[in-house]
């Protein structure tokens, strides 16, 4: 075997059905990169930062990429369900995986909850009458329904999910090109480019708070690496990951700076506020007749498909956890269709309290839930880049095998991201309305704490327990 090859003897069997394709692999990994955070946050994002939310979009989207070229690295070292939890179990110890397999079952809880809120919001664009939390509920309990029958059938739901939402800002972005090059429309007046500097400058608010954006801007990027936990349910991972990958940059050129660049030329940006998504805005100002509900419909997907990947992805971490006794054992079973049933009906009725949140707070629902979420996000980056490290460290001293998908550079561009994101740390800790999710981060902290003491107590040979890879390898 050359190291080159994947050495697919090595790769476990866990159970699954591997019935994503490569359609629908790809359309996820695409989908991935479209979420609630460019439709809904982008609003307050542009309210903040002016035009100059464009090149914070692109900055972290350099960043991502890296996270991302990291992660196919890893998995195609070794492509497992759950990778990010396994890698760190593997190459910085089980505290770690245990860390964050839970870490990320949080990030996808909450998320499910900011998405449930984002799409109640929508649905008031036609039904103003229907309260939030209504709408919020009989999502939450359609895409449970989806996630319990198979992985074929949430592949082909999310699948035209992110063919809508990808089909929809392509015509959006020719849509706004049109209106800026043939002036057509209520807003072919006032459409032009100039609008990106001709409004106080390119950065209204100053360089500092376009910076602060940032924390807001990661969000929008979570779920990227959800391509990770599909790698135990692929059909061909070692064809499917890499070209998943490789094409991210395209993605972000075209969905956040190509759609952000056009629609801040079409309406000026002092015209968006948070609290609406600015795609919708745009096209009620160009009016369009039937236009802006048409895109607050794509919106509505993409938030609901947000929902249904964070089912997905909890059931999977929570089997994860289960298999190496880091979680009640009931999480670890399968039903007869092959997906954790029992994980994906618990993290759904935590995903619930977004629907309380609806009903009691609904003005600020989405700003808590998606705070936390990005720290919880974060801490799963930091996790990929630091494995990431260890693992090429290892391989650059000949203790383990090289993937046939090295990313480009080295463990340099993982330090370069691993520093980007400390310094987003420290920018939420400095914005007074993003803050709560450290407190809330310092009490998951604690908990998690408190879990592994009592699992080493009840078994203490778990503290000495690496990953299915020989760790005594990497030394």
């Amino acid at each position: 075997m050359t190291s080159a090859q994947v050495d697919t003897e090595s790769v476990p069997e866990e159970g699954y059905e591997r019935g994503l394709g490569s359609r629908q692999v790809q359309m996820i990994a695409i989908g991935g990169a479209i979420g609630v955070g460019l439709f809904m946050g982008a609003g307050a994002n542009i309210a903040k930062a002016g035009p100059s939310i464009i090149l914070m979009y692109a900055l972290a989207g350099v960043v991502i990429f890296f996270i991302m070229r990291a992660l196919g690295e890893l998995l195609l070292y070794r492509p497992v369900s759950g990778s990010f939890a396994e890698y760190a179990r593997e190459f910085l110890g089980p505290f770690f995986g245990f860390v964050t397999g839970w870490t990320y079952w949080l990030m996808w809880v909450v998320t499910g909850m900011a998405e449930l809120t984002a799409a109640a919001i929508y649905i008031h664009f036609w039904f103003p009458e229907i309260p939030q939390w209504v709408s919020a509920l009989v999502f939450l309990v359609v895409l449970f329904g989806v996630n319990l029958i198979s992985v074929k059938i949430f592949g082909e739901v999310e699948f035209w999910f992110s063919m809508i939402k990808v089909t929809a800002i392509i015509g959006m972005i020719v849509i706004g090109l049109g209106v800026l090059t043939l002036g057509f429309s209520d807003a072919g007046d006032t459409a032009t480019v100039s609008n990106l500097w001709s409004h106080d400058g390119f950065f209204p608010n100053g360089i500092g708070s376009s910076l602060m954006t940032l924390q807001g801007v990661m969000f929008a990027y979570l779920a990227v690496e959800l391509v990770g936990v599909t790698a135990g349910e692929s059909e061909n991972p070692e064809k499917t990951l890499p070209k998943a990958i490789n094409t991210l940059p395209w993605r972000i050129i075209v969905f956040y700076v190509g759609a952000l660049l056009v629609i801040l030329s079409v309406v000026k940006w002092t015209e968006f506020s948070a609290g609406e998504s600015p795609f919708v805005h745009a096209f009620g100002e160009i009016g369009i007749p039937l236009a802006a509900g048409i895109v607050n419909f794509v919106v509505l997907t993409a938030a609901l498909s947000s929902c249904n990947s964070g089912m997905y992805s909890t059931g999977r971490m929570l089997r994860g956890l289960a298999s190496n006794n880091e979680a009640p054992r009931a999480f670890g079973k399968l039903n007869s269709r092959k997906t954790p049933a029992v994980g994906i009906t618990v993290s759904v009725a935590l995903m619930g309290i977004g629907v309380v949140l609806n009903y009691v707070v609904p003005e600020k629902a989405f700003l808590y839930v998606t705070s936390v979420a990005t720290a919880a996000g974060i801490w799963t980056w930091m996790m990929i880049l630091v494995s990431h490290i260890r693992y090429r460290s290892a391989v650059d001293a000949g203790r383990l095998r090289a993937s046939s998908f090295p990313a480009p550079g080295g463990a340099l561009f993982s330090w370069v991201a691993l520093l980007f994101l400390i310094g987003v740390t420290c920018m939420i800790a400095y914005d007074k309305d993003a803050r709560v999710c450290l407190y809330v981060a310092a009490g998951w902290a604690v908990a998690l704490g408190v879990g592994w003491a009592v699992l080493k107590s009840r078994n203490p040979q778990i503290a000495e327990r690496r990953g299915d890879a020989d760790f005594e390898k990497v030394g």
